[in-house]
């Protein structure tokens, strides 16, 4: 296969048929990239050795702001634990199959405890700025991970769900005051390959210099078309994305514990000014 025919047909996979964008200069990160799928059944296949800390030392690796490094992972090992995350989780039990079950944490504690150490108030952290950059750092660590994690034949998935009952995580993790948990994500070797999910066209999500909707309903039908083909094809509840969206969004209700998480985060320790 050309190196053309192939980024065409990860294009192809990636928005469908209707609305695949100009290929352009490629690589086999790229191709990597664009085969990404979530896999929620594993084989019980060990990780190689140093696995683990391999992923992390890429996770070490992204862009984090002003290098504060404000946040951390847990490798959650105890089926004890991992079963009663799964329970938070709305029974998802490949948090239980997975070989590597991690937590993410947005994590202000180390920062206060260096303040502490040095008999300074770091009041910065208490704003929702200091939070944000805290969640924005584990995920891009995270994303790093995942991207090793696929270069080195595993699968992976976000379990963003652990934020059904944020404070129970934290109690199970013992974790400090001032760290709260992102998400998880399972790794580990497929045992059912999955199809590459379509995302929507380029043109819904690119803008030139400004900000730009006239099309976005024209858009929005094609890729309810394509989406709905691939959720046919897989038996999913949803036929279109709009409906997804609808049934997600509608009410509060959808999220569960989430719509209460200003008032814990508070709680776990973000004062969020």
């Amino acid at each position: 296969m050309t190196t053309s025919t192939a980024n065409t047909q990860a294009l192809t996979l990636r928005y469908g048929q209707q609305s695949v964008p100009a290929a352009g200069p490629w690589s086999s990160t790229i191709e990597g990239l664009l085969a990404h799928r979530s896999v929620r059944k594993y084989k019980p296949t060990p990780l190689e050795s140093g696995t683990l800390e391999t992923l992390i030392a890429a996770a070490q690796s992204a862009s984090t702001s002003s290098n504060l490094q404000c946040w951390s992972v847990v490798n959650v090992t105890d089926p004890a634990i991992r079963s009663e995350l799964a329970k938070i989780a709305s029974g998802q039990k490949h948090i239980e199959q997975c070989p590597l079950f991690l937590v993410w944490l947005c994590d202000l504690s180390r920062n206060r405890r260096l303040g502490e150490a040095h008999d300074i108030e770091l009041t910065s952290l208490e704003l929702t700025e200091s939070f944000l950059v805290g969640v924005v750092d584990a995920a891009l660590a995270a994303q790093n991970a995942v991207v090793a994690a696929e270069s080195l034949g595993l699968s992976t998935v976000y379990i963003g769900a652990l934020r059904n009952d944020a404070e129970r995580v934290a109690q199970l993790l013992k974790l400090p005051q001032g760290a709260f948990a992102v998400f998880g994500l399972c790794i580990g070797y497929a045992d059912t390959e999955t199809e590459v999910k379509p995302r929507l066209p380029q043109p819904a999500v690119l803008f030139e210099n400004h900000y730009s909707t006239p099309n976005e309903h024209v858009l929005r039908n094609g890729y309810d078309e394509t989406l709905g083909e691939f959720s046919r094809r897989h038996e999913m509840a949803h036929d279109t994305w709009s409906a997804r969206v609808i049934d997600r969004t509608q009410k509060k209700a959808a999220v569960g514990g989430r719509a209460q998480l200003k008032s814990i985060l508070e709680r776990l320790g973000f004062p969020l000014r």
